[in-house]
């Protein structure tokens, strides 16, 4: 099944095929953010320690990074006008809950890569979201932000389990 991302067509009007962009097979990207152990990934502290779960010589390397990677990607499009922000964010909060497992390593990939564009697109998006969430829903980021440290609680249990 082959699905495209709709983008906005007024900001692309008069550009030929801009009604959509072929981007991913989205049911099988749907498939590869449910199937990443990121339990590991809680439990490792340091950079280097990530870095080694998140080898994409790895198959779970390589899940992570194409989840990273697209949801980079969808934040990118969203930043730059292509995507209505009310439709993005009604839609989906997981690029949220992905923002959430790399923003405390951020700045150290950013200082690895020398570059400040590292999960840049994520970073803004989800600075967007936080602002838009608490307009429309407020209290519903902490509430969130509690849920996931359960979660991220009990996946590291998990994982220190099975060392």
């Amino acid at each position: 099944m082959n699905s495209s991302l709709y983008i906005r067509t007024d900001v692309c009007s008069g550009v030929p095929g801009a009604r959509r962009l072929p981007f991913m097979d989205t049911v099988a990207l749907q498939r590869a953010t449910r199937r990443p152990d990121w339990a590991p990934v809680h439990a490792a502290t340091s950079i280097s320690g990530r870095m080694e779960l998140w080898r994409e010589t790895t198959e779970n390397g390589a899940l992570v990074m194409q989840v990273l990677s697209y949801w980079e990607n969808a934040c990118a499009l969203l930043n730059y006008g292509l995507l209505h922000e009310d439709l993005f964010f009604e839609t989906s909060g997981e690029f949220y809950g992905v923002w959430e497992r790399v923003k405390t390593v951020t700045p150290q990939y950013r200082r690895l890569f020398a570059s400040p564009l590292v999960f840049a697109h994520l970073e803004k998006a989800a600075e967007r979201f936080e602002k838009w969430s608490e307009s429309k829903a407020p209290g519903s980021i902490e509430a969130m932000r509690h849920m996931m440290k359960q979660m991220q609680s009990q996946s590291t249990a998990k994982a220190t389990a099975k060392a």
